[in-house]
């Protein structure tokens, strides 16, 4: 399976607690689509948000995330890591 990284834009002033959230509610579902969400950064002063995955393809990530409410911008296949 791949890694993505996925960004999400206009989330301004997300907390840690909406971030956990979020998150949580992506590992709730992950499984039906084989996605397993590894990780999430937030910046709440630009709004930005990034969740790392592992999952078969990025049209999986992004069905998780649009069933969760929170349909990312990007996602972008991270073929290289070190």
């Amino acid at each position: 399976m791949a890694h993505f990284m996925d960004v999400h834009h206009g989330m301004r002033g997300i907390t840690a607690d909406q971030l956990r959230e979020a998150h949580q509610a992506d590992l709730a579902i992950e499984k039906d689509e084989g996605v397993h969400f590894e990780r999430a950064w937030a910046d709440p002063e630009s709004g930005t948000v990034y969740c790392l995955s592992e999952a078969p393809s990025a049209t999986a990530v992004q069905r998780v995330h649009e069933r969760a409410g929170h349909r990312a911008d990007e996602i972008h296949e991270v073929p290289l890591t070190v």
